[in-house]
């Protein structure tokens, strides 16, 4: 069963920094390209982030130069580093796996916010 599990979320200030982390199992990890993806109520979801198997990464204009995806191929896991967190980035963040097949987690809420 495959399970992709999220952390760190919560709430901070405005120009405060958090990590995300995101464990996965049940998953060949090192062959998935995984992402970070975000929503607020009545919006798309979008990709804030992704990192390819060889470590690759990719960023929407929204969080470049603010936020640092990365990935431990030893522990299965995935880190979204956000620094400089403006009220805007206020949403449900997906961990998010993608090879042959697109798997996602629960989400876990993001709050920027004085």
């Amino acid at each position: 069963q495959v399970q992709l599990v999220e952390s760190g979320g919560g709430l901070v200030q405005p120009g405060g920094s958090q990590r995300l982390s995101c464990v996965a199992s049940g998953i060949t990890f090192h062959r998935y390209v995984m992402g970070w993806s975000r929503q607020v109520p009545g919006k798309q979801r979008e990709l804030v982030a992704s990192i390819t198997s060889g470590s690759s990464t990719n960023y929407a204009l929204s969080v470049k130069g603010r936020f640092t995806i990365s990935r431990d191929n030893d522990k299965n896991t995935v880190y979204l580093q956000m620094d400089n967190l403006k009220p805007e980035d206020t949403a449900v963040y997906y961990c998010n796996a993608k090879w042959l097949q697109d798997y996602w987690g629960q989400g876990i809420q993001v709050t920027v916010s004085s």
